[in-house]
C-alpha cells in the first residue's frame, strides 16, 4: 500500500492481525508490553554490541568532541552526530524459485547543525576523521555567528533493551532463510488448487547506531529487524483475486519457527485470495462501518497520527493545530504512541536523536493532550521531547515520527458491536489509500470486508473504499471493543521521502456514519445488489 498526502505517505503490506495482546483503560496499554523480560535481560543483554564504533572504527570521545566543535565553528544553537552501520539480507521466491537474494553493508555519519529554525546537514559514507570533519564544516555553513563550545563531556543514556536478541537474524545462515521462504511457497500452493501464483519474501537487518550531541547526549543502540511476507493470486476461469500476509518485528530468526511460521502467513494469504474469488460487489453510500481489530489501525495512523506530529502543528499545516485541550474525538477514544513495547517493529530503545522512547498519550477520552515531538520541534514549540525523532538512515535528518500507534480498548463486546448494526460494512483488512494531513480527508481501500445485515456478518464484498475525514470520523465512534490487537509487524511509514518501521493497532470500533464507495448497482427499488 502506498498512501500519499501532503508531506507524508505510508507504505504497508497487507496482513492478518491476530496478536494475543488486549487491554482497556487509560493505563492498561501496559498489558500490551507482554513482559517476559527480567531486569537482567532488559539491562544487560547485548552489552557486547555497545561501543561498536569505538571498537570497530577507533573512534574516541576526544574525536567526537572535535567533530562537534567543528560543527559549531560558525555558531549555531545545537549540533549532533549520527553514526550508523547497517548489515542486511533480502530474499524473494517466485514461481517456486529463488528469484533474488542479496546481502549488504552500509556505514556512514550524518552531521546536523541547527540555528534557529534553520538546519544544516551533511553526511559521509567514509568514517575517517578527515571526511567527518569535512561534513561537520559543511553543515556549519547554515550558521553565521561566533563559534560555540559544545558541552564538555557526554551524559550516556541509561541502558535498556527492548529487543534482547542473542543472535541477530542477519548473522544466521542464509540457507535457513531460504528454507523459510520455500516453506511459505509450498504451504500457499497446497492450500487450494486455485492458488496459481505465490511470491514469498524475507528480509532482515541489524542497525548499530551512535548518537552524540552538543547538549551532552550520548546514546548507542543495536537494532535488529526481521520480516516475512507472502502474497498469492487465486484464479478461476472467469475471475482472479489477491491475498497477502506477513509479520515480524525486532526479533531473531527463531521467531519464524514458532506460531507465526511460514505456513501461518502462507495460509492466511491464500485464505484471503480464495475468499475474494466469491466476494460480491460492495454497496455505495453513507452507512455504519465497523473496523475490525488490529490492522485497520492503519487508518488511525494515517488519518489521525500524522496530523499529531509536532512539525506539522508547528507549521500550522495540520488539522489538529492549536487544538490542545479541545475535544477532537468521542469520549471512548484514547490514542497512544508507544515506542517502549518489547520486540515490536516500531519500538526503539532510543530514538535517532539519542532520546529514550516513551509512551505518549495523544488523545485521552476524546481530548487532545499533545503532539509527537523531536528535539527541534520541542525547542521551538516549548513542549517536551517525546523521543519521536526518527530518520531513515545517516543520509537523512530526523523529524517527528510515530512508533507503535494504537487506540486503547473500550468496554464493548465485539459481538454486541456487530449486532447493533442494521446494515453496514465490516472492514477487516486494508490495502491502498490516500490522506491529506492538512484537512484529514482520506480514501482507503478495504482488501477484506463483509456486509453486516440485521446484526450479522454475511457475504464478503470487494471493491469497497472508505471515504471520510480523520478528525470528523473520530467524533462518530460510538462503540469501542474490548479486543485491542496490534498488527503482525510489517508496517513501514513514509514521510518526506523517509521510510521507517512502525506498528499500528485498534480494537473493534463502530463508526456511526461513513461514506462507502462501492461498485454495486442499485436496482429500481433502491437496494444494492
Amino acid at each position: 500500500m502506498d498512501a500519499s498526502h501532503d508531506g507524508a505517505f505510508l507504505m504497508w503490506d497487507n496482513e492478518q492481525v491476530r496478536p494475543p495482546e488486549s487491554a482497556s483503560g487509560p493505563a492498561a496499554s501496559k498489558y500490551l508490553v507482554s513482559n517476559r523480560l527480567d531486569k537482567q535481560s532488559l539491562l544487560d543483554i547485548n552489552k557486547d554490541r555497545h561501543r561498536f564504533f569505538f571498537d570497530h572504527y577507533g573512534v574516541t570521545e576526544n574525536d567526537l568532541e572535535h567533530y562537534l566543535a567543528a560543527a559549531l565553528s560558525a555558531g549555531g544553537d545545537y549540533a549532533d552526530l549520527y553514526f550508523e552501520y547497517l548489515s542486511s539480507t533480502s530474499l524473494m521466491v517466485d514461481e517456486s524459485m529463488v528469484k533474488s537474494a542479496s546481502q549488504g553493508i552500509s556505514a556512514g555519519c550524518g552531521v546536523r547543525v541547527v540555528s534557529g529554525e534553520r538546519t544544516g546537514y551533511a553526511y559521509t559514507d567514509d568514517l575517517s576523521a578527515s571526511r567527518i570533519l569535512h561534513a561537520a564544516r559543511t553543515a556549519a555553513l547554515i550558521a553565521s555567528a561566533p563559534a560555540k563550545t559544545p558541552v564538555a563531556g557526554f551524559q550516556q543514556t541509561a541502558a535498556r533493551s527492548l529487543y534482547p536478541v542473542t543472535l541477530p537474524s542477519v548473522d544466521a545462515e542464509i540457507t535457513a532463510k531460504v528454507e523459510l521462504v520455500m516453506r511459505a511457497d509450498k504451504a500457499a500452493r497446497a492450500y487450494d488448487p486455485r492458488i496459481q501464483e505465490v511470491r514469498a519474501s524475507y528480509s532482515d537487518e541489524l542497525r548499530n547506531i551512535l548518537v552524540v550531541a552538543s547538549d551532552g547526549t550520548f546514546a548507542e543502540d543495536s537494532q535488529p529487524l526481521a520480516r516475512m511476507n507472502v502474497s498469492c493470486i487465486a484464479k478461476t476461469e472467469n475471475n482472479s483475486a489477491r491475498g497477502g500476509s506477513g509479520g515480524g518485528g525486532r526479533v531473531a530468526l527463531d521467531f519464524f519457527f514458532g506460531d507465526k511460521n511460514p505456513e501461518y502467513f502462507a495460509r492466511e494469504a491464500a485464505r484471503q485470495a480464495i475468499l475474494q474469488l466469491d466476494a460480491r460487489e460492495a454497496p455505495a453510500g453513507e452507512m455504519e462501518v465497523v473496523l475490525g481489530p488490529g490492522w485497520p489501525g492503519v487508518l488511525l495512523h494515517e488519518a489521525v497520527g500524522h496530523g499529531l506530529e509536532a512539525d506539522f502543528n508547528r507549521k500550522k499545516t495540520s488539522a489538529f493545530a492549536g487544538l490542545i485541550g479541545k475535544r477532537v474525538a468521542s469520549e471512548g477514544c484514547t490514542v497512544i504512541d508507544n515506542g517502549t513495547m518489547p520486540w515490536r517493529r516500531g519500538s526503539l530503545n532510543v530514538d535517532d536523536e539519542g532520546e529514550p522512547t516513551q509512551e505518549t498519550v495523544l488523545i485521552e477520552k476524546g481530548i487532545l493532550k499533545g503532539y509527537l515531538s523531536d528535539k527541534l520541534s520541542a525547542r521551538l514549540m516549548g513542549i517536551a521531547d517525546t523521543g519521536n525523532g526518527r530518520r531513515e538512515s545517516y543520509e537523512h535528518i530526523p523529524m517527528p515520527r510515530m512508533t507503535n500507534t494504537y487506540m486503547l480498548a473500550g468496554q464493548d463486546n465485539p459481538e454486541d458491536i456487530i449486532r447493533s448494526v442494521k446494515r453496514g460494512i465490516y472492514a477487516v483488512n486494508f490495502g491502498g489509500g490516500q490522506v491529506d494531513i492538512t484537512n484529514g480527508k482520506f480514501v482507503f481501500g478495504a482488501s477484506e470486508a463483509y456486509m453486516i445485515e440485521d446484526g450479522k456478518i454475511t457475504a464478503p464484498i470487494k471493491g469497497a473504499t472508505l471515504i471520510g475525514n480523520g478528525p470528523d470520523v473520530l467524533t462518530r465512534v460510538s462503540m469501542v471493543g474490548n479486543d485491542l490487537k496490534l498488527d503482525e509487524g510489517v508496517g513501514t511509514c513514509g514521510k518526506d521521502g523517509q521510510a521507517v518501521p512502525v506498528g499500528v493497532g485498534i480494537p473493534t470500533i463502530k463508526i456511526d456514519r461513513l461514506t462507502v464507495g462501492g461498485t454495486a448497482k442499485k436496482d429500481p427499488g433502491g437496494f444494492m445488489q
